[in-house]
């Protein structure tokens, strides 16, 4: 299948590209919208994460599950909405442990473009959703796709740091080779979590792994 994506996805992913799995997701997300239902994000913004950080580029790996279900928040960002959307109450916790962590103060928007330009892969498990229906895309192939893009990582690159937040994403850890890459892991950020997020240091303890592997640290600023 020709799949429109960043030019280094496309070569390291065309296989999956070609099975049937993917065919099939595609179709159904494509049967959704024919049949009068509303998709997030927009199709141009599926790939959004990929698009925005390339292969090459990979860094850290933030792991969210599936998109935001509400009008006008899905971008094809893990916990990023748009400039001019509220930010949600797991992406307002996340600003939270950054100024407990390195001082700097919450943004007045919730777009994390600027992350990913620095190398921060923000991949959601699940690449859409219906309006207002979380998770429910979750069984249509999205998460055979995402699991093989979380193993290409894993098997090309060295030195990546994967973030995985809350039990959905560190069942993840199983398809990362820990002897060539980091994973940190904590509680989700959202409230539900009721604070156990809070004093994980991810952001400080990424950039202490970036840097001791001389590379450039992540500005987390916004």
């Amino acid at each position: 299948m020709d799949v429109k994506i960043e030019p280094s996805w496309k070569a390291a992913l065309q296989e999956e590209f070609d099975k049937p799995y993917f065919a099939d997701a595609t179709a159904y997300v494509k049967n959704e919208i024919a049949s009068g239902h509303t998709v997030y994000p927009p199709g141009k913004l599926i790939f959004n994460a990929f698009e925005k950080t390339p292969f090459d580029k990979v860094k850290v790996v933030i792991l969210g599950q599936d998109p935001y279900h509400g009008l006008g928040q899905a971008q094809g960002l893990c916990f990023s909405v748009p400039h001019g959307v509220k930010a949600p109450p797991s992406l307002v916790n996340i600003f939270k442990e950054i100024e407990t962590d390195l001082g700097i103060a919450p943004p007045n928007h919730g777009n994390l473009e600027r992350w990913a330009e620095q190398g921060v892969f923000l991949l959601n498990a699940i690449l859409t959703v219906r309006a207002n229906t979380p998770a429910s895309h979750s069984g249509i192939g999205w998460q055979t796709f995402t699991d093989a893009v979380i193993r290409k990582v894993s098997d090309e690159k060295t030195g990546v740091v994967f973030l995985l937040w809350g039990n959905f994403a560190r069942a993840k850890r199983e398809l990362i080779n820990t002897e060539k890459h980091f994973v940190l892991e904590a509680a989700h950020p959202s409230p539900l979590a009721r604070g156990a997020f809070s004093g994980c240091k991810h952001f400080s303890k990424t950039n202490a792994l970036l840097q001791k592997q001389g590379l450039e640290p992540i500005d987390w600023t916004l």
